[in-house]
Parts: structure tokens; C-alpha cells; sequence
């Protein structure tokens, strides 16, 4: 049953505890915990943004998991933060975490070593609302462009070694697309 979000940064009711980073279950300690958004409009089309620090860099919006933060209170935060809407439903939450890794000459520098990729709850949610309520540059500059594409299309736009998870994910949440 979809849940409606509840503000930008509120967890629907009934949301999973939050975790620590060291302690998340079935997360591999290489990874850093994450959160991805799969934000699906009524048409099936699935919201992609480009990176603003990567030219020609699509992907679906993704996030850490702030220490003491639930994984679905990530998601809402970085709905809020990436796409500046709240407009959207809960549909469902991966059954396990998804991982994969960043090649060493595209780890972020504030990784310091300590990761070796991401490991990430991903989150199907409907969109409820009109292009007029997307605001990427609301919050933090992520993305500088975006656009809603069938899952086809955005697996041609994203970098190769995420090829995978979106597949994964794909699967996952076929039911949706």
C-alpha cells in the first residue's frame, strides 16, 4: 500500500529504526551506506538528473545515510534535497541492499579510502505532482539538468558501472515500470 511522505524530511508512519552506519544489516562494511530514488510519473518514466559536477553524468537521485537516519528518512531527504519536491507516494522499499563499486579514479577524495563503492536501500515512489514541482535547484546543486525517461533510454545514459544496480532495480520494482 502506498504511503504518502509527510514533508520533505519525515518518514512515513511506521518506518523502519534507524541504523549506524557501522551496524546497517546485510550491508558489506566496504561500502558506504546510500539510499537511491527511483521517482516514477504516471506515464511509467522514471526521473533522471544530470550530475552538475560530471558534464553528460545521468543517473536516478541517490544519497549517504546521515548517522542515526533511517534509510527511508534518507529517501524523503534526498527527494527534498535533489529534486525539491515532496510530491510523491512511498510504493516500496528494496528487499536487500544493492551494491557495486566505484572505480578508483572516480571515488569522491572525502571517501579518504574508507570505501570501496556504495551499498543502497533503493525507493520506488510515485510522483503525484507536475514538472512544475520539481525544483533541482532548490537545495543542493546535484543535478543541473533533468529530464523523465523510460528505463530503456536511462540505461544508455548512465555511467557503465552502474549498469548493474539499475538493472537490478529494475527488476526489482519490474511490477512499477
Amino acid at each position: 500500500m502506498p504511503r504518502r511522505l509527510h514533508g520533505p524530511h519525515a518518514a512515513p508512519a511506521g518506518a523502519a529504526s534507524p541504523v549506524t552506519r557501522s551496524s546497517a544489516p546485510g550491508r558489506p562494511e566496504a561500502f558506504r551506506q546510500n539510499v537511491g530514488l527511483m521517482l516514477i510519473a504516471a506515464d511509467r518514466r522514471i526521473f533522471v538528473g544530470n550530475r552538475a559536477d560530471r558534464p553528460d553524468s545521468w543517473q536516478m537521485p541517490q544519497g549517504g545515510i546521515d548517522e542515526g537516519e533511517s534509510p527511508v528518512e534518507a529517501a524523503c531527504r534526498e527527494l527534498h534535497e535533489e529534486v525539491g519536491t515532496a510530491k510523491a507516494l512511498l510504493l516500496r522499499e528494496s528487499a536487500k541492499w544493492i551494491t557495486y563499486e566505484v572505480p578508483e579514479d572516480r571515488r569522491p577524495a572525502h571517501w579518504k579510502g574508507r570505501w570501496r563503492g556504495q551499498a543502497q536501500r533503493w525507493f520506488a515512489l510515485a510522483f503525484t505532482g507536475t514538472d512544475a514541482d520539481i525544483d533541482i535547484h532548490a537545495h543542493d546543486k546535484e543535478f543541473d539538468a533533468w529530464r523523465w525517461v523510460t528505463k530503456h533510454e536511462l540505461l544508455s545514459l548512465i555511467v557503465p558501472f552502474k549498469r548493474t544496480v539499475y538493472e537490478a532495480v529494475f527488476e526489482e520494482f519490474s511490477d512499477l515500470l
